[in-house]
């Protein structure tokens, strides 16, 4: 094992070229962690907004980086063997310790999964948040059942691909929405049974042709579609806040009693490290490989081109989950 490693660092918040390729030492785990060769990451909007200064509890100069896929190099603890294949996610990576983007980083024990798979590491990097994102929202937050009517608004998010092959597989009814017509073939490709081009105003539309609307509502775009989303229901329905394509945290002049139908609830979903080791991951990645759930991987850079990876990220240039590869 080499004494020093590549990193991608912050100093300073700012656009996508405050990420500084450097050479830093490798972590030494003590008991309880786990030293994990990282082979690739996923990018996710949360270290877009810690990049931009948006994440105040967040100290610089930060390694980012909320999750990795990779091979064991030690575990004092014995938790597990060199060489095991797993993913981790979340648990303070890239916020309050240094994260995924590089070649080694060191995480408690709790929050890594192993797991068994000949899938490459660009299709595995692009799985643990996402499938933590898409399962956490599904079944904790929206308790979904077969025979909902499911509707993803931003359908053709990474999440929002993994949601609808997910819930299809569940025995849910899929909608989901984008803002571009040619994209239906992609959504029915992930398991969509309807598609709904979003005009951001598609309540009336949704109710009149899904017979009355939808049961449950997976909100992916944010709060600048919120209060539409909320009306593609029939009650009684859930709506769950979880992503924030839009970039727009807040809702200005929030009337709860305007906004939110009668026996409608609207939740939200902010996953942890409890949620991904709930998650069946090697099921996931089973289902993945068999060609069962479908994976939109839409770049792939290498750890030396992360500005370019940020720049796509923030231009939603990808067309799916950007994977990073280290070595």
């Amino acid at each position: 094992m080499p004494a020093t490693m590549k990193a991608a660092v912050i100093h300073a918040p700012g656009g996508p070229e405050v990420l500084k390729l450097e050479e830093r030492p490798v972590p030494r785990p003590s008991a309880g962690e786990v030293l994990i060769r990282i082979e690739a990451f996923g990018l996710n909007r949360s270290e877009l907004f810690t990049r931009q200064g948006l994440s105040p509890d967040v100290m610089f100069p930060r390694i980012l980086g909320i999750e990795a896929v990779g091979v064991v190099e030690e575990a004092p603890g014995g938790e597990f063997a060199k060489g095991d294949v797993v993913a981790t996610v979340m648990g303070g990576m890239g916020r309050s310790f240094d994260g995924g983007y590089a070649q080694y980083t060191v995480v408690p024990a709790r929050q890594v999964q192993a797991f068994r798979t000949e899938l490459p590491w660009e299709t595995l990097g692009a799985l643990p948040e996402m499938l933590q994102t898409a399962w956490g929202s599904l079944f904790r937050s929206l308790q979904l059942k077969p025979g909902d009517r499911l509707l993803i608004r931003g359908g053709t998010t990474s999440v929002g691909m993994a949601a609808a092959a997910i819930a299809k597989r569940h025995g849910a009814e899929v909608g989901a929405t984008t803002r571009r017509a040619d994209r239906e073939q992609l959504l029915r490709d992930c398991g969509a049974d309807r598609v709904f081009v979003d005009d951001g105003a598609i309540a009336d539309r949704v109710r009149h042709e899904w017979n009355g609307g939808a049961d449950k509502v997976l909100e992916l775009v944010g709060t600048s579609s919120l209060r539409d989303s909320l009306r593609c229901t029939r009650e009684p329905a859930l709506v769950c806040m979880t992503g924030m394509v839009g970039n727009k945290w807040s809702i200005d002049d929030f009337s709860p009693m305007e906004w939110i139908p009668t026996a409608v609830g609207l939740t939200c979903y902010d996953g942890g490290v409890g949620d991904f080791m709930a998650m069946p991951m090697q099921q996931l990645v089973d289902d993945v490989a068999a060609g069962a759930l479908h994976v939109q991987v839409g770049r792939v850079f290498k750890l030396d081109e992360i500005v370019e990876a940020h720049q796509a990220m923030e231009d939603n240039t990808a067309g799916g989950k950007i994977v990073v590869r280290t070595w």
